[in-house]
């Protein structure tokens, strides 16, 4: 048989050391989640979205010239024009003004009840996961309990007894609002300290404070990221729905939800007193949403390629 000559071939590749180097750099777990989050539009859309609102809170209630509690009665009940960019109210105060006025403490209220949960749910959540038998059963027997006081019934009793504040309202949602990041954080805990690197970190003597900084807490961030994103726009929502029994915040401070409550008798002849505060509610609600789903497939290891 006649021989074939290596002449007549060609090696396709890199050959030798060559074919050993690495073709692009590695990413990190927190880079690739944020080269997959950039993918979502529509999650990019909502980082705008809340981006533009938080700006708008910072300098909005500057920019018409007027005050957020002065009144003026010969001017009331106007439509939006040059002069009030969203019309007036029924005391002729400037709706614009208002409106962001209102951003600055609905958003405060949403992002404090959720530090809030998120601090009180995961050292509870951990410490009931990693502890385990007799210790977790006590713990979250106790949050079912806790989560089985009705909700509007203990707000009632806060505000009765505490009065009617912005400090109030966060205590009146966190006190069961934690419970939902707990159990999430436990779960996530308890499939994670039978791993090895957890039972290494234990063996050579580390303590629950570094293995719960160390491992525990840093490898559920994705489920606790997703949680807090997701929690914001229910204490908003909270906040204008107890704006709307009259248990929100006093005169003359305005959030979005006092200033719908003090808008819909009047939404018949006065319609954008009550359109501008229910607009941004929703667009607040919409982007805190879209970015919850976005990280939650950024972090979901199955969606990896």
């Amino acid at each position: 048989m006649k021989q074939i000559s290596t002449d007549r071939f060609k090696v396709v590749g890199p050959v030798g050391i060559d074919a050993e180097k690495i073709s692009k750099p590695s990413l990190s777990f927190w880079k690739d989640v944020l080269h997959r989050f950039k993918k979502n539009k529509l999650a990019l859309f909502g980082v705008v979205i809340l981006l533009l609102l938080i700006i708008m809170a910072i300098f909005g209630p500057y920019m018409s010239g007027y005050d957020y509690a002065s009144n003026d009665l010969a001017n009331k009940n106007q439509a939006p024009s040059g002069d009030h960019w969203f019309g007036t109210d029924d005391l002729g105060r400037d709706v614009f003004t208002r409106t962001w006025e209102g951003a600055r403490i609905s958003l405060f209220i949403g992002i404090a009840a959720a530090l809030v949960d998120l601090t009180i749910g995961v050292l509870w959540g951990v410490i009931a996961g990693y502890k385990g038998g007799r210790t977790d059963e006590i713990m979250m027997r106790l949050a079912d309990v806790l989560y089985g006081i009705p909700y509007l019934l203990l707000v009632i009793l806060l505000m009765v007894v505490l009065g009617q504040s912005i400090g109030t309202m966060i205590l009146a949602m966190t006190i069961t609002g934690w419970i939902n990041m707990a159990r999430i954080v436990r779960g996530q805990v308890l499939s994670l300290k039978g791993q090895e690197y957890v039972l290494a970190s234990k063996t050579l003597g580390a303590g629950l404070s570094r293995i719960m900084t160390k491992h525990l807490i840093p490898n559920s961030m994705g489920p606790i990221l997703v949680t807090m994103t997701l929690t914001i726009p229910s204490a908003i929502f909270t906040e204008a729905f107890l704006s709307y029994l009259g248990l929100g915040l006093t005169p003359p401070l305005a959030s979005w939800g006092t200033m719908a409550s003090d808008a819909l008798p009047a939404l018949k002849y006065y319609p954008w007193r009550l359109f501008f505060p229910a607009t941004f509610i929703c667009l607040t609600i919409f982007a805190f949403n879209v970015i919850g789903d976005g990280l939650r497939d950024a972090l979901d290891p199955r969606l990896r390629k």
